[in-house]
Parts: C-alpha cells; structure tokens; sequence
C-alpha cells in the first residue's frame, strides 16, 4: 500500500479530533480517529459538570455541523451556554454516531508512540517517503497502524502540572496522593461527599481554580462546615478575575467578577505569593508549606488540596518525531510568541493555521490545545479552524488553507508585566476598551478614533532571526 491510500490518523476523539476528521471525510480524504478512551470525548466528560465560557455558536464545527444536518440533528439555542457534559450530549456523542464519523473513530485504543516505519528520529534520507507508524494499545492487545500524515489531538488534561512551585512535585505531593484532586473535581455533584464539611486548599491562578472555589462556597451554603482557602504563586490576579463588563464572553467576565466578590467578602481565604514547596501531615490533616517573598510559610491545616495549576503536553508520544516547540510553553514554536502569559492576556491571536502547526516533520500536525503547551487561553473555536486548515493543507489546496479568518472574544483584560499591582486594572494600553469599542484596550481604542488604525494590540508578531518578542500593542518584552 502506498503511502497515499494509507489514512490520516487523528489521535484524540475529543471535539476539535472529531472535527479534523469531519473535515478530511468533506475533502474525500481517508481518515482514522483513535481515542484512547471507552468512548469519545473521555476527558470532556471528566469536567461535564463544568459550563463553558462559550455559547452554543462558538462550539459547533462547521463541517461537523453538515455531517449532523444531513441526519436531522436538531441544532441547540445558539446563545445558551453548554456545559461539558450538555456539549457530549446534545453534540459529539451524536456527532460520533453518524454513519460517517462512526466508521472512522475507533474507542479504547491508546496511541502510546509514534515514529517513521524503518528509521529513528535521526535519519533524514527518505524520510517523508516514509509512512508513519504507530505503537496502538486496546483491549486486544498491542499492534502497529500505519499513517500517511498524523494530526495530534490529544490535548493535555491527563497530564497536570503538579502542586510544586518549580513545576517538580511538591515534597510529599506523591505520599498523600489520596487527599489531592487535580484539575476540576465534581465539589457539587458525583465528588461532594469528599468535600462536604472539610476545608479544601485549592492551588491555581485560573478559570479552572475559579470554579472549584466558587464550587465550594455553593456548597458552604448547604454545609457551613465546608471552607475554602485559595494560594496563588503570583500577585496579579488580573487574568483570572478579569474584565468583567468589557469581556467579550460574558460568561468567563461573570466567573471572574463573583470570585472577586467572595474573596472581598471573606467566604474564600486568599493567600498570593504563595510557591507550594511541601506537604505534610500533622494529627491526620494536612498542611502546605510554601515560599513567600517574607520566607517560609504554612498554610492549614486542611483535608484536601485541589492541584488546578494547569496541564502541560506529555512529550513521550512523539519522542520519535522531530517537533519544534516553543522552549518554555512547549506549544508550537510559531505559536508562542503570540500566547505567551508572560507577555499578554488579551484574549487575541491572529489567524493561524497548518502553517504554524506543522513541524520539520512532515506530515505531522499538532492542533487543539495540546498546540497551545502550557499557555492557558485556548478556546474551541481555535481549534474548529486549526483543522479546517490542516484539512485544507492535506488535500492540497493551500490557497484555502492559508486562507485563515480568527477572531476570538477580548478578555477585557490586556496585561503587560505579570507581576504588576493586582490593584490597578491593566498596566498595558491604558487598561480595557470601553465596553462599546470593538477593541483591546483603551490606546487601541483612542488610535482606532483619531487615525482609524489599531495600535495592534494582542497578537504579538512572530518575531524575525534576532529580534526579540513584542507584547501588547507592539512593546518589547
């Protein structure tokens, strides 16, 4: 069999996964999802008590949407906001059921490596001539499939950043394993007895830490025995408690604005500046010892600790392949500069597509979040239009794949330094537009009136051979 007639292997049946394949089957091209859980969307279902930033409109592929159509798929309200499983429900499950997509997707099959059939990373000769080749583990056992090109999909959530401020594991993080959830545990659904009348630690800057503790207050109303206490190794929590009425989203602006309102009332204990260095036990509770800019110091003592320090890509799958990464967000090398939390958090980056998810290996794509590494600030509808791209790319019509269009929702938010006053609302641009401006930040806003020219805030521009990185609006960071 030739390289050509061999399939596109998508590896992850989460959305953006199913959507690369709806797109390859509209391009006539041959396509085969492998998903490493019992059913597609697995790591979707793990956070399906969690609501979306996004409405309805934003989180339904197109060419998904087509395949759905020709099937008498009833389309949800366009401006109601899903929830995790609402979205498994009411769109991928009967995505993945359609005569289509069914016969492509293939469950319980874990891609666990993948190289060049017959040669290691080493060896240049012949390589793209060479088929991909994959190690897969299912219930049957272990085999090797082979691919003519490899979108990987699979994103980051099986794979977090640990409690330790180094980003190493926090000592004694292993030892009491048992007492620590990480990522975005059920506080008021399948996980509430766990937490129920206990004081949980939660650890985390992010959306993700936003909505335990909102979580755990909800259910300090039921059980006013439950307590909430919130560490941040930052001071700065202008990203996560954001723009509020200027956020374009209005759901993340609200998620923001009531964890502000619960830390000013005192029913969450904030604790910033707060580098988790240890764990330990004393009388069978925990408690957390951290670095602060005073010294050591310890928090507790606490039952659980919630670890929603973010994800970041398990570099094991694609040891054999040769990637071009971003040094320090270990996203693709191109898309670094224009996500980078060191830099900005204004919500924008500009279009992008195969060009910025390929790597020296030909045929080897990365899309969905796992194209965003560490960085936080991914949102679906980036990933609906990576794969379109990507489809494009494969069946050859690069006019149509280079021809990318992303506009993504402003935080409200455009952040220079990250260590600026928590106090002051933005420390780049002048702080947020005016809700009523299509633009990113106050100077953004005055340059578009007086000269009708934005001051290109946002995307920072991929910097040339020798040229440092630019920040919001342009600056130098």
């Amino acid at each position: 069999m030739s390289n050509g007639e061999l399939p596109i292997a998508v590896v992850g049946a989460g959305p953006v996964g199913l959507a690369a394949a709806a797109h390859l089957i509209q391009r006539g091209l041959p396509v085969k999802v492998y998903e490493a859980g019992p059913s597609v969307a697995a790591n979707v279902r793990d956070w399906g008590h969690v609501r979306l930033f996004s409405p309805w409109k934003f989180n339904v592929d197109p060419a998904a949407r087509a395949i759905l159509m020709r099937h008498g798929w009833q389309e949800p309200p366009a401006d109601l906001y899903p929830t995790g499983q609402d979205l498994v429900d009411a769109y991928l499950s009967p995505l993945s059921e359609t005569a289509e997509i069914a016969a492509v997707v293939e469950t319980g099959a874990e891609v666990r490596a993948i190289g060049r059939l017959g040669i290691d990373k080493v060896v240049s000769k012949g390589r793209e001539e060479r088929p991909f080749v994959m190690n897969v583990r299912s219930d049957r056992g272990g085999r090797r499939d082979l691919a003519r090109a490899v979108i990987d999909t699979s994103g980051t959530w099986t794979s977090p950043n640990p409690l330790g401020a180094s980003g190493l594991p926090a000592e004694g993080e292993d030892s009491f394993a048992d007492r620590i959830a990480y990522g975005i545990p059920d506080v008021l659904g399948r996980d509430r007895r766990t937490y129920a009348g206990r004081t949980t630690l939660v650890v985390g800057a992010g959306h993700s830490a936003a909505n335990v503790l909102i979580d755990l207050t909800r259910l300090a109303e039921r059980d006013p025995r439950t307590n909430a206490v919130w560490s941040t190794r930052g001071t700065n929590l202008m990203r996560v408690f954001g723009g509020g009425a200027n956020d374009k989203l209005e759901a993340r602006g609200e998620l923001g604005t009531a964890l502000k309102a619960l830390v000013e009332s005192g029913r969450v204990t904030l604790v910033t500046g707060f580098g988790v260095a240890a764990i330990r036990e004393d009388d069978g509770r925990l408690i957390v010892d951290g670095d602060t800019a005073e010294g050591r110091r310890s928090l507790g003592p606490v039952d659980r600790v919630v670890a929603a320090t973010g994800q970041r890509p398990d570099p094991a799958l694609t040891r054999e392949l040769r990637l071009k990464l971003d040094p320090w967000l270990e996203s693709t090398e191109a898309l670094g500069p224009l996500i980078d939390p060191n830099q900005h958090s204004c919500g924008t980056v500009y279009p992008h597509g195969h060009r910025e998810l390929s790597h020296p290996e030909p045929g080897f794509y990365t899309a969905g979040i796992k194209s965003y590494g560490r960085a936080p600030t991914f949102l679906m509808m980036t990933g609906y239009e990576q794969v379109r791209s990507i489809a494009a790319a494969l069946a050859g019509d690069l006019a149509g794949a280079d021809h990318v269009e992303l506009v993504l929702p402003e935080t409200g938010v455009c952040t220079g330094a990250p260590n600026a006053d928590a106090n002051v609302v933005s420390s780049c641009c002048g702080g947020p537009a005016p809700a009523e401006v299509d633009a990113c930040c106050a100077a953004d806003a005055t340059a578009k009136a007086t000269s009708g020219q934005g001051r290109g805030c946002g995307p920072a521009k991929t910097p040339e051979p020798g040229k440092v990185r630019t920040g919001c609006c342009g600056k130098a960071a």
